[in-house]
């Protein structure tokens, strides 16, 4: 496959293979055609060249940002799940007011309450339980 410069050039060989009269009008027309033309093969050419600088250099960035994120981010998951951590244990809880199921962290559990998502209604957590054999301090009978 030849490149713009290439046809450039190879256009421009047609053309003076065509032995035209250099004081015809016409001769003139074409050859300020084939100057656009080279100039705008060497400008595309030239923006080639920027373009895979920039797509090399893009890379590089894109592999730093990879590690970046490995180091920052190692603890967490390597699926595609809106930055779920492992750690967190998410709760389902139905709104008492709009009646929906919503998702609380366990860091908003033991807040003890929380923000509805959908209709913004404040709920508030008990955290008084004796139905699990992991408190110590609840008052069993």
């Amino acid at each position: 496959m030849m490149t713009v410069t290439e046809k450039a050039a190879y256009l421009r060989g047609l053309a003076s293979g065509l032995n035209l009269d250099e004081s015809k009008p016409e001769t003139k027309l074409i050859n300020a055609m084939m100057d656009v033309i080279d100039d705008l093969a060497l400008s595309v050419a030239d923006l080639e060249d920027e373009l895979a600088l920039v797509t090399e250099q893009l890379d590089a960035v894109d592999e730093d940002l990879d590690s970046l994120e490995e180091f920052v981010y190692d603890d967490e998951c390597d699926c595609d799940c809106d930055d779920y951590d492992d750690d967190d244990e998410m709760y389902e809880v139905e709104c008492p007011a709009c009646h929906e199921t919503v998702e609380f962290d366990e860091d908003s559990i033991l807040d003890g309450f929380a923000e509805c998502p959908n209709c913004g209604e404040s709920l508030e957590f008990d955290l008084d339980c004796c139905d699990c054999d992991d408190c110590d301090g609840c008052d069993e009978d």
